[in-house]
């Protein structure tokens, strides 16, 4: 590789932690190159697990704060909470990450009765104080201000403390062979606890997470029962994943 190419990757890289997205179109004219070699770029970036691919350019794959996840796809996110809702049923607990995904749920929960809902989000156990038949409880940890999560040694604990008929969380990415992947090790620690108190895992992701991997090591795909996304299931996009999990 030259020098002006590694170059290239360091500035595209840089770019993307510090705008969090680009696009194809404009990196190749800032740059000076065609728009394929951008393209390969990113491709390699998203090899090395610097950046997500998604169409016509790419996005952090590192922890972004929550405030400003949770502006992005909002459109999907809320396709996606409408599918989950009827999910969540009555009685017994069930796990909610601290995923803004999923904080969506929380805003767009619809009348339940006993329902003790166990969450690692400041966002989510606030959103969910005024909502009728439920019982939320915070999982205590330290907060990690790239995620917003609730993290660490208590979170964990925490989590093991309790049995949930089902869990729904989100993920940094998701692939179809190494499946769920979260951008702090930190992160992927406190869902992995929750998923092994819970009978069913729903993974809930916007489409552009599909066919990515970031940092830190998630769930198996064995471990994954129900898939949503915006999509619809017959969406081609989703033929990867569907011999492995329900999709919804």
């Amino acid at each position: 590789m030259s020098i002006d190419a590694i170059d290239r990757l360091q500035t595209i890289g840089a770019r993307v932690q510090s705008e969090g997205r680009v696009k194809v179109v404009e990196l190749a004219a800032a740059l000076d190159v065609s728009e394929m070699t951008i393209r390969r770029d990113l491709d390699l970036l998203a090899e090395r697990g610097v950046v997500q691919r998604i169409r016509g350019g790419a996005i952090a794959i590192g922890p972004q704060p929550f405030a400003e996840r949770f502006s992005r796809h909002v459109r999907a996110k809320d396709r996606i909470a409408s599918k989950l809702a009827p999910l969540v049923g009555d009685g017994g607990a069930i796990g909610i990450d601290a995923s803004t995904t999923l904080q969506r749920l929380s805003v767009h929960l619809g009348d339940v009765r006993d329902l003790t809902v166990v969450t690692n989000g400041q966002d989510t156990f606030a959103a969910l104080q005024d909502k009728p038949g439920v019982t939320a409880l915070l999982t205590g940890g330290q907060l990690d201000p790239r995620t917003g999560s609730l993290v660490g040694p208590l979170a964990t604990r925490t989590a093991h403390d309790v049995l949930l008929r089902r869990l729904f969380m989100s993920a940094a990415a998701l692939h179809p062979v190494h499946g769920t992947s979260e951008a702090t090790l930190e992160d992927a620690e406190v869902k992995l606890a929750l998923a092994d108190v819970a009978a069913e895992v729903v993974v809930a992701v916007d489409s552009s997470k599909l066919g990515q991997r970031a940092p830190a090591r998630g769930l198996a795909p064995q471990r994954v029962r129900v898939l949503v996304t915006e999509l619809d299931p017959d969406d081609a996009r989703l033929d990867p994943y569907r011999e492995r999990w329900e999709l919804l």
